[in-house]
């Protein structure tokens, strides 16, 4: 399983993903991020589903994106050059994963601001090769496991939060994931792009960077039980 969570705010976006890769009984650490920028453009794309099939997408994405210089202009041709590299990965690798019972299951979120963009833009695409654009009713997505942090998420977040808020959000939505989730850990990449800045912070954390912030949570949740309205209980 896998946890990725992308937010867009009227500030810029946020991207959080685990790093944890479980083959057959073994756990690793891979990184589930990729991030490209250069002069006027920066994006992400953070993904779910096989590991081969992630690497093999993002080999003939980059090596397209590099020879097509026309996509640079704005975000969506980006988004579609990604989805046809998804697509020709379909067409190749979809008999095969067919007899040995998998499932073609990459799903991307792909997010930054090109230089004909007049904000930043977050996508959600499909393993079909269709997108989404997300936004500004629904400010995230998660991709994987997402039923354990999207309550939070929907009670907290809105498209005016600063990036701040939004980044302390998504840690705790990652936080309820990881304690519910076997296959979702640390370490944890975060991805942080302010509008018109066409450059990505990138950082990663160690459970222990994060230790303070998930027991501190725990103890006002377990509060603010107590101070619940009772009186219609009793």
């Amino acid at each position: 399983m896998t946890f990725c969570l992308g937010i867009t705010v009227e500030e810029g976006l946020v991207a959080i993903a685990d790093t944890r890769l479980v083959a057959g009984n073994e756990c690793l650490v891979a990184r589930k991020t990729a991030s490209y920028q250069g002069p006027g453009f920066a994006f992400f794309t953070m993904n779910s589903g096989l590991r081969s099939l992630r690497d093999k997408v993002l080999l003939y994405f980059e090596e397209a994106f590099a020879r097509e210089s026309g996509t640079r202009d704005r975000l969506y041709r980006v988004v579609n050059l990604y989805a046809q590299q998804v697509r020709r990965v379909s067409q190749e690798d979809a008999e095969a994963l067919e007899r040995a019972e998998l499932k073609l299951n990459l799903f991307s979120l792909v997010g930054g601001q090109m230089s004909g963009d007049s904000a930043h833009r977050l996508y959600l695409v499909y393993p079909e090769g269709n997108w989404v654009e997300i936004g500004p009713d629904t400010p995230y997505q998660i991709i994987g496991a997402s039923g354990f942090g999207k309550p939070i998420l929907e009670r907290s977040l809105t498209r005016g939060d600063t990036m701040q808020y939004a980044f302390k959000v998504g840690l705790l939505a990652f936080d309820a994931t990881r304690l519910c989730v076997a296959d979702v850990d640390f370490p944890m990449d975060a991805i942080l792009y302010s509008r018109g800045s066409f450059a990505l912070v990138e950082q990663r954390y160690q459970v222990d960077d994060l230790r303070e912030i998930s027991n501190w949570w725990q103890d006002r949740m377990r509060r603010a039980v107590h101070y619940l309205p009772s009186g219609w209980i009793e």
